[in-house]
């Protein structure tokens, strides 16, 4: 197969590099031609980095792995190569403008796919660069998550058609994790970070099942998986991020739980679902 993976961060790079190894031939598209080196990881021949979106042309697939806040631009600039793909979203959280899901903004700008699955699950890039074992979630039709599974081989992928409930866990996760991290610091005890945590998630699972979303998918690899993995280290970008502030330091990277309370916030009160601790934190952190 060739497949396109748009978008050359960590994440994207890790993706590629796993896709090259499961036999597919890879474009990588990114904005300025750099992708991520991993350590003792090289890249493997059959992946073409480009700066050129009409290189995607012909691709049997595309993965999407650009930050949520550059999603949707980046789907507007590709509309022009698009050619009836499957779409991979593999970006989690949602626009800071409007609260969007990655799926809403795909379908706002390029509302001819229709053959589209979303990623989500507990992977630290460079551990999956380097091929330590990790699996995900994939979401979406059919065709889609069949696509989505022979590209990305290596990985063990736990299928589903709950689209909105793997949204909501990406986004859920990483907002959760900021507050754990924020909390790994400014919390009084760990009974206090155990009740935070705990009461925290329950407001994004009551948020998914009111959007519709179905409870198995919270126990799963993009939930309970994610979850665990990024509120309990600090490699994760949002627990450190978290910690930075209550240190009174700004976080480093590219932080989506710094987005994502609000989005969260915002489409709860739309849906009258009850949300204390995500806006006491979202106040605690000057959010």
């Amino acid at each position: 197969m060739k497949v396109s993976v748009i978008g050359a961060g960590a994440w994207g790079t890790a993706l590629a590099v796993v896709s090259a190894r499961g036999g597919s031939n890879v474009i990588l598209w990114s904005y300025d031609g750099e992708y991520k080196h991993f350590d003792g990881v090289e890249m493997p021949e059959n992946i073409t980095v480009t700066k050129d979106m009409s290189d995607m042309r012909d691709s049997d697939a595309w993965l999407i792995v650009t930050p949520a806040s550059f999603f949707r631009e980046t789907v507007r600039k590709a509309h022009d190569f698009y050619n009836g793909q499957p779409i991979i979203i593999c970006t989690k959280g949602a626009e800071s403008s409007t609260g969007a899901f990655t799926s809403e903004m795909l379908h706002d700008e390029l509302p001819e796919c229709k053959n589209f699955g979303v990623l989500s699950g507990p992977q630290f890039a460079a551990e999956v660069a380097s091929g330590i074992p990790t699996g995900s979630t994939l979401a979406g039709n059919e065709s889609a998550v069949s696509v989505g599974k022979k590209v990305l081989n290596q990985l063990y992928i736990e299928e589903s058609d709950d689209v909105i409930g793997a949204e909501i866990c990406g986004m859920g996760k990483n907002a959760v994790a900021l507050i754990c991290g924020y909390n790994s610091i400014a919390c009084r005890g760990e009974n206090d970070r155990a009740l935070l945590f705990t009461r925290a998630w329950n407001e994004v699972v009551d948020l998914g099942l009111a959007s519709g979303a179905k409870t198995r998918t919270f126990l799963q690899l993009c939930g309970i998986g994610d979850l665990f993995l990024s509120a309990t280290s600090a490699t994760s970008r949002n627990y450190s991020g978290g910690a930075a502030i209550a240190q009174g330091n700004p976080p480093a990277g590219t932080v989506e739980g710094l987005f994502a309370i609000a989005g969260l916030i915002s489409r709860a009160r739309a849906l009258s679902v009850p949300t204390p601790v995500l806006c006491e934190m979202r106040d605690k952190m000057g959010l």
